[in-house]
């Protein structure tokens, strides 16, 4: 058997680990350890010269693994595989000890401890990575094909970018027509373009590129498969139209006499009719059938639409489709939900008329809206002639959302100035700090104090119509401690806008499970990394743009579209991909056929083969999560580069009496094999 002789590579990280820990008495006793050839610490391991200094020693020393002490493996793990490989070391007999995160940040007034702690870290890392194989990666191929599930302004530009590209994307909408919310507003800050005015020759062009199959009204039910080669059931909803004979001339829905309350596209304060599009620049511009309130699903009767239908689209008898799709990397876009005031009982919202959410108030801004862009009361005539703006609803407050929703204090700027544009009210905000920080934010700002735009700072802790003072008969009140005065102040106003939170889609969590991703504690949609791969998942060929990663503007959501758009366009011109070789395998001939490992896999990797009465794991679809090996109750489910062997070795490294040098604790782990 070869000698051990391990490299120990301790990093200083500036301060972020030489500030607690002892780096230089670390390295110093390191290098005493049973099978460490050499020892060093250097101030910065994964700069270009640290990796040098790897690279230099694996092959004038002829080190058989390597150890980096310094912070996670998730950042740094590559940067220094890379290197091992470089110098003719197989990658995976490397071994990363956290002495950032595990030791020197939480022991930061504690030297001592964090020292001894390192050390630990390090002692289990020597042992593991004595006990690592050599592994090798195995290559797959990319279909060049790509599904954007998500037809917002986020999976519009990834759609579009991939499709300009010379490359078939499948885009995927659960709602009738692509465009998402920015397809409700009237005027995007700073700049107030019109919303429509950018959006919809994008909507456009989407909806009739030559490589972009737009599968509108659908949802994605299964994804199987693996990177470069997923394999998606998507479902297409029966519209009741043939979209072949449709032109969208509107006869149906100008003739149907089912009206109904539109929830979705006019936020509860426009009407539509059974049949409907949802709003004139559609893509696709078919309309669809509500059948919950189409009078001839409820009743049996009507079909009005179909008797004015010039070209015999109407169908009433459609089904549900199934379609699969065959897809190398799926784009993530799937947006995000308003928070729903009512959870503020105290604002009012639902309970006092002229309290708006602000996406009911866009609507009413909005030219093609309910109210034609006139500024309105709950009557629809009355003009208000003061307004009150509350920021941060749902938003920065630990009983609903601590995070910041980014988006509403420009909402609320932007509210103001056209309010004052439209009807000249006095207009107030509320908020409890104004944050402005992207490219001319601050400006319009700036332009909102000169335009006269009140500001208050502090939360408002009422809204009520109680009229307590002479001038507040009719009014909304707005109850409030004014901060910058320390005083509590009562504002009669006319109309209330509550700026409310983004929140993760409602079924973001399924959609998670269906994509075998993670979510955040807020429920958005977790990044691999959140500053160095910001667009990439866990899970290989997975990509997330837009709000359903965590709460951001157009401009920020159409980047992270093209961004994520980027990473799939490298895998494509790749053509090939080489897959982690850190997979479970199962050792058929002691395998008992039990089945309980494929029932609990997450990745569905493990399949049972009933001829031999034996499961067997696809390496492609395992991700070496590890679940199998710890439920298998025959314990014949190996994790590679996770064996039993290395993992108990590098217990009893951590385990070292680091304090008394007294060596390692035996960890006794004879387990006898169950054959089942």
């Amino acid at each position: 058997m070869m000698e051990d002789r391990i490299g120990v590579y301790v990093c200083h990280c500036g301060h972020n680990i030489a500030g607690t820990v002892d780096v230089e008495h670390v390295a110093e006793w390191a290098a005493s350890l049973p099978g460490v050839a050499i020892a060093r610490d250097y101030k910065f391991m994964c700069s270009s010269l640290g990796q040098e200094l790897v690279e230099k020693d694996i092959q004038e020393l002829g080190l058989t693994g390597v150890v980096v002490a310094a912070c996670s493996p998730h950042m740094h793990e590559p940067t220094f595989r890379r290197a091992c490989e470089r110098a003719g070391l197989n990658r995976y007999l490397l071994e990363m000890a956290n002495i950032r995160e595990h030791a020197s940040w939480v022991h930061q007034h504690d030297v001592e401890s964090a020292t001894e702690k390192a050390k630990s870290l390090i002692s289990g890392a020597v042992r593991r990575v004595m006990e690592l194989e050599p592994l090798e990666p195995f290559m797959v191929d990319i279909n060049d094909a790509t599904m954007v599930v998500g037809g917002g302004v986020a999976g519009i530009n990834a759609a579009l970018e991939l499709a300009n590209a010379g490359h078939p994307v499948y885009l995927v909408e659960r709602d009738p027509s692509i465009g998402g919310h920015m397809a409700q507003f009237d005027k995007t800050f700073p700049t107030l373009d019109c919303s429509a005015c950018i959006l919809t020759p994008r909507m456009f062009d989407a909806g009739n590129h030559p490589n972009i199959t737009l599968l509108s009204y659908s949802e994605v039910e299964q994804v199987d498969g693996y990177v470069g080669n997923f394999t998606v059931r998507v479902r297409q909803k029966a519209r009741h139209v043939d979209t072949e004979l449709c032109t969208g001339c509107g006869d149906c829905w100008e003739k149907c006499p089912a009206k109904v309350v539109d929830q979705e596209y006019e936020a509860g304060l426009g009407y539509r009719t059974a049949i409907y599009r949802p709003f004139p620049q559609a893509v696709p511009k078919y309309p669809v059938i509500d059948e919950e309130s189409c009078i001839y699903y409820q009743k049996g009767t009507c079909k009005a639409c179909e008797k004015f239908c010039p070209t015999g689209a109407i169908d009433f008898d459609q089904q549900d489709t199934e379609i699969v799709l065959n897809v190398g990397n799926i784009v993530l876009a799937t947006g995000y939900d308003l928070f729903d005031p009512r959870r503020v009982p105290q604002y009012g919202y639902g309970r006092l008329a002229n309290v708006f959410t602000s996406l009911e108030f866009e609507r009413m801004l909005n030219a093609a809206g309910p109210t034609d862009g006139k500024v309105v009361l709950r009557d629809g005539i009355t003009e208000p002639k003061s307004v009150a703006v509350v920021h941060c609803v749902g938003s920065r407050d630990e009983n609903y959302n601590p995070y910041c929703s980014a988006v509403c204090c420009m909402a609320a700027l932007k509210f103001g100035h056209l309010v004052k544009e439209r009807t000249g009210a006095d207009v107030t905000s509320f908020y409890i700090d104004i944050r402005t920080t992207a490219k001319n934010y601050e400006e319009f700002y700036h332009r909102l104090l000169k335009e006269e735009m009140e500001f208050i700072r502090g939360r408002v802790a009422e809204v009520t119509d109680a009229a307590r003072m002479p001038g507040e008969e009719g009014k909304l009140i707005v109850q409030v401690e004014d901060t910058l005065i320390g005083k509590q102040r009562r504002i009669p106003v006319d109309m209330v806008i509550l700026m409310a939170a983004m929140e993760p889609r409602n079924d973001a969590t399924d959609v998670a499970h269906t994509f075998g991703i993670g979510c955040s504690e807020a429920g958005f949609f977790t990044e691999k990394h959140p500053k160095l791969d910001p667009v990439a998942t866990m899970t290989d060929g997975v990509f997330i743009a837009g709000v359903c990663q965590g709460p951001k503007d157009i401009p920020d959501s159409v980047s992270q579209g093209a961004a994520a758009a980027a990473r799939v366009l490298t895998l494509i011109g790749q053509g090939t991909i080489a897959i982690e070789p850190v997979r479970a395998n199962i050792d058929e001939e002691h395998c008992s056929g039990c089945r309980i490992c494929n029932n609990l896999c997450p990745y569905t990797a493990i399949e049972y083969l009933p001829d031999l009465e034996v499961s067997r794991v696809n390496p492609a679809l395992c991700k070496g999560c590890g679940t199998c090996v710890a439920a298998c109750p025959s314990q014949v489910i190996t994790g590679q580069h996770f064996t039993f062997d290395s993992i108990m070795a590098q217990i009893e490294g951590v385990l070292y009496d680091t304090y008394n040098g007294n060596g390692y604790v035996s960890v006794e782990h004879e387990v006898p094999l169950a054959t089942g």
